[in-house]
């Protein structure tokens, strides 16, 4: 299914999820849900698809798919203490084709792009987020063996300017030593001690709403491409000249 061409999500959706966030119970969102398919599904969707037609020249082996590039709206509440069945925010996720959809310890997926809309809270992100183990091992080789390459493009003045640097402010990013293998005074130490690899910038309510959002998505987008295809190099997912 082919949606329409993205016009910008209304001011109705950030309203949708501040409601949401409020009234975070089944019996309010059947009631709003007209709201949500018409107000922030839908428009994500299409953003998607504009998203998925930007990267088709830009870096041809990222994709966004309508369907498998939406984040669930359900939260999973089998381990967590918060029983509330929904997230207050929307996300969706651009990918790299070969290792498919996968993000996060429980799914083997690759680096990719990440949008998120929400009240006070939007934001632009991408890299690799907590891959599983064997995943994790390979980016810390690859970062072993070539820190000046690595340093490179963490380090570069404009993706520091733009992202601040790595995130490392969420529990469990940072190891407090250096993972087994590895020796003290080793000189890619700083960089080892990360199980995740990501950059984010914030967009302000004014930004998500705006028309310019695609274009300035994706001039972020551009800006991490380089440090996301390092990623999948070192995990074998190189990039691609055509689909």
């Amino acid at each position: 299914m082919t949606h329409p061409a993205f016009t910008g999500f209304r001011p109705a959706a950030l309203t949708f999820l501040r409601g949401l966030r409020a009234n975070n119970r089944r019996e309010w969102f059947e009631s709003h849900r007209a709201v949500y398919e018409n107000e922030v599904k839908r428009p994500l969707q299409t953003l998607v698809e504009e998203l998925d037609v930007r990267f088709a020249t830009l870096a041809p082996e990222f994709v966004g798919d309508p369907k498998s590039s939406l984040f669930r709206i359900h939260r999973d509440v089998r381990f967590s203490r918060d029983k509330s069945p929904y997230k207050s925010h929307a996300a969706c996720w651009i990918f790299h084709r070969a290792p498919g959809r996968g993000v996060g310890q429980t799914v083997d997926g690759g680096a990719g792009f990440y949008f998120h809309l929400e009240p006070g809270a939007s934001l632009v992100a991408g890299g690799l987020w907590m891959p599983p183990r064997p995943k994790l091992q390979l980016v810390r080789d690859a970062i072993a063996e070539a820190p000046k390459a690595w340093e490179g493009l963490v380090l570069d003045r404009e993706f520091v300017r733009r992202f601040g640097g790595l995130n490392e402010d969420d529990p469990g990013v940072l190891l407090k030593r250096l993972p087994r293998g590895f020796a003290p005074g080793h000189p890619a130490e700083r960089w080892l001690r990360f199980n995740s690899f990501t950059v984010s910038r914030a967009l302000t309510d004014a930004d998500a709403l705006g028309p310019r959002l695609v274009a300035r998505v994706m001039r972020d987008f551009t800006v991490m491409l380089p440090f996301v295809r390092w990623l999948n190099r070192a995990l074998g997912f190189p990039p691609s000249r055509s689909r």
